[in-house]
C-alpha cells in the first residue's frame, strides 16, 4: 500500500475571542465563549436545513497545531505520565483534525453562532455532520 496524497479544502472559519492557545479551554464544555462559524458562500446549499437548536460536530483543521507530535502528557499535565496522541484529545498530531460538538443558537446566512467551541479565532473548517442518535435517519 502506497502512500496517497489528498486535498481538504476549508469552507469556512472560525470567529472567536479565543486567540491565545494557552489561554483556550481544552474542550468546548469547560467555559468556552459563543464563538461564529462563518462559511464560504459556494456550500451555502449545504448548510439550509441546519437551524438553532441543533447539535452538529464541526471538523477543523488545527492550523496552529504541531504536527510532529506523537505522544503527550494528557491535558498538558506533566505530573501524568505520556500517552500517544491517538489516544488523547490533544490538538498535536500529524494530522491536526478537530472534533467539535457545538449547539447552534442563530444562524444568520452564512453564519452560525454556537456554543461550547474550543477552536481559536481564524481556524479554518472543514466539515460539518450532524449529531445523530438511534432515532435519527439521515
Amino acid at each position: 500500500m502506497g502512500v496517497e496524497t489528498f486535498t481538504v479544502e476549508p469552507i469556512g472559519w472560525v470567529e472567536s475571542p479565543l486567540i491565545d492557545r494557552d489561554q483556550a479551554p481544552k474542550q468546548g464544555d469547560e467555559g468556552s465563549p459563543e464563538a461564529w462559524l462563518v462559511f464560504e458562500e459556494r456550500v451555502r446549499e449545504g448548510l439550509r436545513d441546519l437551524g438553532a437548536g441543533d447539535d452538529v460536530i464541526v471538523l477543523t483543521w488545527l492550523d496552529r497545531a504541531r504536527r510532529d507530535t506523537l505522544s503527550v502528557h494528557p491535558r498538558g499535565d506533566l505530573t501524568r505520565p505520556r500517552e500517544g496522541v491517538f489516544s488523547t484529545r490533544s490538538p498535536d498530531r500529524p494530522n491536526p483534525v478537530g472534533l467539535h460538538r457545538v449547539r447552534i443558537l442563530a444562524v444568520e446566512g452564512t453564519r452560525m453562532l454556537v456554543r461550547d467551541l474550543e477552536a481559536l479565532d481564524g481556524t479554518p473548517i472543514v466539515d460539518v455532520k450532524p449529531v445523530l442518535d438511534k432515532d435519527t435517519e439521515r
